[in-house]
């Protein structure tokens, strides 16, 4: 019998040719700088999600590193992932808050209601896969629903971004501005930078909005008082839930999003490493299901295994398990640090709505890729058909009311998605069958 955790082997990677295996331990040193450079990784994507829905990043943060060392102990330090802020969370969260897009969220304990109750959902189908496997899931979300339901988060999110500068001229070009440096931070950066364009972008676009203002006089000036005012070193504000049905049946869903994106993160890891990570999908699901559950009951986001950090696994061929110990470690020394987070606040409105507009594309996009690397056919008229309704569903935000509850689009089109293609693909098995 297997214990819980590995025993981990220790190799160098500066001498190591081949990849360095989920159990296998680099030296100390190493593993420190590993650690940092995915907490580095994780860093644009974990603090953006929590300012476009109004919560704390720092407080963000924090979870997250609480969240890996979680999903760590869960899995037993068998699956190398980093935890982060979700953007699944970001469309229904704003519907069922009705955040304007700036500042604190005055809402926010609804939407952690709705994030526990998506936690619990997701550690339920985590308990149900260790018991009957992944198979029922692979039938329930094909690439052609998965697909279409994560191209309706960007879509559905994009009037939220763009409405947010259309009344200043100024707001405007600055949010183009933005949306300019990230692109050519996507363009003209190589390797780990290039990993960051998100992050590297919007810190240009800040230094240009702040050459413009503060120092031409142009719009709004940053206001960096609070910076100074702040300690280095302090609790950050934590948040209590409360329980709004209306808002536990618009958030909860999102945990069919998790799953599938969960799910095929685990098997790109799988496959790169060599290793059948299949047995431990269950107990990642808990893993995941659990730190979401513990990040909105403290004041969070949801959270997910994060791509950026599997795209750092891909290129050094790191993946010793311990390193994302230590990127938890740093992140959750982030989290504690006031000034850090002050920071964070006065990153201008029209420079957070410009990289929102390229994320919430990119989200889009992210839905066609699935389409293409599982090779969906849409010239199959259900795929094609599933496809069409969900994506209009979604970003025509098409809801639907149950007596005192409502369903926005993502909970529409997710739920469409998925009772659409199993009656039209057995309508079609029966028709084929008839022929036959």
């Amino acid at each position: 019998m297997s214990s819980w955790f590995p025993r981990w082997r220790r190799v160098d990677a500066a001498r190591h040719q081949g990849l360095v295996a989920p159990d296998e331990a680099l030296p100390p040193a190493q593993t420190l700088l590993m650690g940092i450079q995915h907490a580095v990784a994780m860093f644009g994507s974990t603090v953006l999600a929590p300012l476009l829905m109004g919560f704390d990043p720092n407080l963000a943060i924090l979870m997250s590193g609480i969240g890996t060392l979680l999903f760590f102990v869960i899995v037993g330090g068998r699956v190398p992932s980093y935890l982060g802020s979700s953007f699944a969370f970001i469309g229904v969260v704003i519907a069922a808050t009705g955040y304007a897009g700036s500042g604190g969220n005055p809402s926010i304990a609804l939407a952690l209601g709705g994030i526990i109750a998506c936690g619990a959902i997701y550690t339920l189908i985590g308990v149900v896969v260790m018991a009957l496997g992944t198979r029922w899931i692979e039938y329930l979300l094909p690439p052609v629903v998965t697909g279409a339901i994560v191209m309706t988060i960007g879509l559905n999110l994009a009037p939220v971004a763009v409405s947010s500068v259309k009344g200043s001229s100024f707001d405007a070009a600055m949010a183009l501005v933005t949306i300019l440096c990230v692109g050519l931070a996507a363009v003209l950066t190589r390797g780990m930078l290039q990993r960051l364009l998100i992050l590297v972008g919007l810190a240009a676009a800040y230094a240009i909005y702040a050459l413009v203002t503060n120092g031409l006089g142009w719009g709004a000036p940053i206001d960096f008082s609070a910076i100074g005012a702040a300690d280095w070193l302090g609790m950050p504000a934590f948040t209590a839930p409360s329980f709004s049905p209306h808002a536990i049946v618009l958030i909860a869903p999102v945990a069919i999003i998790l799953v599938a994106e969960n799910l095929g993160h685990i098997k790109a890891v799988g496959a790169m490493t060599g290793r059948d990570l299949d047995p431990y999908i269950g107990r990642a699901f808990v893993g995941d299901g659990l730190a979401t559950m513990v990040s909105g009951a403290s004041g969070g986001t949801g959270v997910t295994t994060y791509a950026e950090n599997i795209g750092v696994m891909a290129v050094t061929r790191v993946y010793s398990t311990l390193i994302f110990v230590a990127a938890a470690g740093f992140a959750i020394l982030l989290g504690f640090s006031p000034r850090f987070g002050a920071l964070i606040q006065t990153i201008p409105g029209p420079v957070l709505a410009g990289t929102s507009i390229v994320v919430f594309g990119l989200i889009a996009v992210a839905g066609a890729r699935i389409w293409i690397q599982n090779g969906v056919d849409l010239g199959d008229n259900v795929n094609l058909i599933v496809a069409a309704v969900t994506l209009v569903l979604g970003a025509g935000n098409f809801s639907i009311d149950f007596g005192g509850f409502t369903l926005d689009g993502i909970g529409t089109a997710t739920f469409g998605a998925i009772l659409l293609h199993l009656v039209l693909r057995r309508g079609a098995g029966r028709r084929q069958g008839v022929a036959g």
